[in-house]
């Protein structure tokens, strides 16, 4: 495994070879089945979410253009230039079973039906999915979603009752389940040191990104791999 606070690197070769090949999806496959018969498989939930990416902004280079492949998204009051990676994480271990990767200004929404892996009885996400449910691509599908709740459905009640008090403790609870999709995350972006993109265009860098969050995998799985089979050293 690669060590802590060391950037990742690929260079075009090896990015190339991964896209052409599919080796990325191959590696999270092979990665995943080998936790799953340690006992980490993927059980009834799933965690969808997504994390914005850079990439160059500037025209200062060979074709004298950014990437026509990446676009701007706004987020809060700040602008972003580059892609997306949408991913799927069991709800139960925190593992990445599914990455897609967009532009930045593709909707989350969007992408959950690509994130899923057909088994899950639950999926959980936060208000940035709401009326995911009644999408079409969803339509006969037997989960419950757990979505969290817009502040302004409830940031009207009186903070004193108990529909209040009920409504901020399930909203709690489901943050908690949350809070896991966030460890994929960062653990790319900190311990990889992966904060923009490498290459230009979506599939090089989706390919790039399917690899980290499977390096991601082993990494969060770690302590348990060595103490269950002792099999891993860091």
């Amino acid at each position: 495994l690669l060590p802590e606070n060391k950037p990742v690197r690929q260079d075009g070769v090896y990015g190339a070879l991964t896209e052409k090949h599919e080796l990325a999806a191959g590696i999270l496959g092979v990665i995943n089945g080998y936790l799953g018969d340690r006992g980490l498989s993927l059980r009834q939930g799933t965690i969808v979410d997504a994390t914005l990416i850079h990439a160059p902004s500037s025209t200062k280079n060979q074709d004298g253009k950014r990437d026509p492949e990446m676009h701007q998204s706004k987020k809060g009051n700040q602008y972003y230039f580059g892609m997306k990676a949408h991913i799927g994480v069991d709800d139960e271990s925190g593992l990445v079973h599914s990455v897609v990767g967009t532009a930045a200004n593709v909707a989350d929404v969007t992408q959950v039906d690509k994130l899923l892996h057909g088994e899950e009885n639950v999926v959980c996400a936060d208000a940035g999915y709401t009326g995911v449910e009644k999408r079409p691509e969803h339509a006969g599908r037997e989960v419950i979603w757990q979505v969290a709740a817009r502040r302004s459905t409830y940031k009207k009640l009186d903070k004193r009752s108990a529909l209040y008090k009920a409504k901020r403790k399930i909203e709690k609870a489901k943050a908690q389940v949350r809070a896991k999709v966030e460890h994929p995350f960062r653990v790319i972006k900190r311990q990889f040191g992966y904060v923009k993109v490498r290459f230009r265009g979506l599939a090089k860098n989706t390919a790039q990104l399917v690899t980290l969050f499977a390096l991601s995998n082993l990494w969060m799985a770690r302590r348990h791999l060595l103490t269950t089979a002792g099999e891993v050293r860091l």
